[in-house]
């Protein structure tokens, strides 16, 4: 699946790379979607992709960044208007538990929170919702999306970028076919350890959220 992926993307015209990485990430964000569609997935394939002279990394990375926080502003949005509903749909009922970490963590960090929860797919997806469900203050919420937003993206993309210069070095050793794999499998490991780094963090959200909560007195 990643390497259809990136073979697809890299394969593309600029401003369908473009377009393509905005619409994940954003999508990812605003419709409750981060355990389905690979935003960062995508955000790191648009940096090896701007590594490798396909795109450029200063549109990849205001993409990345523009699409992330616009996308939490509608998922706010969304849960500000339809939050209780939407929270208590049956669609979410295999996450109901992960779903109520996530409610607990938003009201034990608040805005944080936001910030924090950007780096674990689920709660990348839930969290905005949940803010607009509980009524957090806009600007207070756009405080801590914008910068969760922009490390996020910018780290993202700057994995990839560096995991394109990897190809560089590498195809002067061994050769075009050759990098072309090591380059598919340099993006394959982040997004191999993104995602067990997920699972890992389920049962308690991102990192150090268990601590918190078993330090409650």
């Amino acid at each position: 699946m990643v390497s259809w992926i990136v073979d697809h993307v890299l394969g593309a015209q600029p401003w369908v790379v473009y377009v393509l990485v905005g619409l994940v990430v954003f999508a990812e964000d605003a419709l409750f979607l981060g355990f389905v569609l690979p935003g960062e997935t995508l955000a790191v394939i648009g940096g090896v992709s701007a590594s490798l002279g396909h795109t450029d990394v200063w549109v990849v990375g205001v993409v990345v960044v523009v699409a992330a926080v616009a996308g939490d502003s509608v998922g706010y949005e969304i849960g500000r208007v339809w939050g209780t509903r939407l929270v208590g749909h049956r669609f979410l009922d295999s996450r109901r538990e992960q779903l109520d970490k996530a409610q607990d963590f938003l009201c034990r960090k608040g805005g944080s929170a936001v910030l924090l929860g950007r780096w674990t797919a689920f709660f990348r997806a839930v969290m905005p919702a949940l803010a607009g469900t509980s009524r957090m203050p806009y600007p207070t919420f756009l405080a801590w999306n914008a910068a969760g937003g922009i490390a996020w993206g910018v780290t993202m993309v700057a994995i990839g970028y560096l995991a394109g210069q990897s190809y560089h070095r590498i195809e002067t050793w061994v050769g075009t076919g050759g990098a072309v794999v090591v380059a598919l499998v340099v993006v394959a490991g982040v997004v191999v350890w993104q995602v067990r780094r997920h699972r890992a963090q389920r049962a308690g959200g991102p990192a150090g959220a268990e601590h918190t909560a078993d330090e409650r007195p």
